[in-house]
């Protein structure tokens, strides 16, 4: 479920909105301490929807050698029915400067079935580089290095009124001892039902990288809300055998009113 959660998180990773547009040290408007959103997993394989597990997001005020930091964390598992099948317990967090966004430290803790696996990624701004626990030496990264998790809170603050419809945004993320390129194309305004409710949503489809689980392209598709909370509230994507559905079920301390919801499920 690692690789799922992972490319949950990529259509949120950028570096750039245009070409000389950059997130370096924007500010934040679009989070607060405190903020959790739940999401449940869904896998469709025969044409029915089963959950398969679930997602949480947390961010909490913390601070790094005295300066004011975000840790950001997220969680994965699979659902509890299907534990004696496939049993996943994951945990990703990521150190932010409170002011940049951009990461001090990374860490994931990867629990699926029989494989087990802790990393810890340094990051040091300044010099461009990384150091991870699973290798020895120092890798070099570029200007507003990202880790996953870091990534999808810094691209909240998008101002989505500057981009026009298939404008591509440009990412850099550090993950598995290599610093990835890709981008998310920005595809219009809609409206959409899920199974929380009804929501004003931006429609944005990522590149997915070739592998094991997904077959590449622009195949994934992702809806945000159309508010200044930037939330994603439904992911849809092929994978190699059937499909998955990520939707959001719940939310709490958002830092501005969800004004994208039109109205709840009851």
């Amino acid at each position: 479920m690692h690789l799922l959660i992972i490319y949950f998180l990529l259509p949120f990773l950028n570096l750039f909105i245009a070409k000389d547009t950059s997130l370096c040290n924007q500010s934040n408007t679009s989070f607060s301490t405190g903020e959790k959103i739940e999401y449940t997993i869904y896998y469709n394989v025969v044409g029915l929807y089963v959950n398969a597990g679930s997602a949480e997001f947390r961010t909490t005020a913390t601070n790094w050698n005295g300066a004011d930091a975000y840790t950001f964390t997220a969680l994965g598992k699979s659902n509890s029915k299907y534990d004696w099948i496939f049993k996943v317990r994951d945990k990703y967090e990521s150190i932010v400067d409170a002011q940049s966004l951009l990461p001090y430290q990374f860490t994931r803790k990867i629990n699926e079935g029989k494989f087990h696996q802790t990393e810890l990624l340094t990051f040091n701004q300044k010099s461009k580089t990384v150091n991870t626990s699973t290798a020895v030496g120092t890798f070099k990264t570029a200007d507003c290095t990202y880790d996953v998790i870091s990534a999808i809170y810094a691209a909240r603050n998008i101002n989505f009124s500057n981009i026009q419809i298939n404008d591509k945004v440009y990412l850099n993320f550090f993950l598995d001892k290599e610093l990835y390129p890709s981008y998310f194309k920005f595809l219009g305004r809609d409206e959409i039902t899920t199974r929380y409710g009804k929501f004003k949503v931006i429609k944005l489809a990522p590149l997915l990288v070739k592998g094991t689980v997904f077959n590449g392209g622009e195949k994934m598709i992702v809806w945000v809300t159309d508010d200044e909370n930037h939330i994603p509230v439904r992911i849809e994507t092929p994978i190699v055998v059937g499909s998955i559905k990520v939707d959001m079920v719940g939310y709490q301390n958002l830092r501005h009113p969800l004004t994208a919801l039109i109205n709840i499920n009851e």
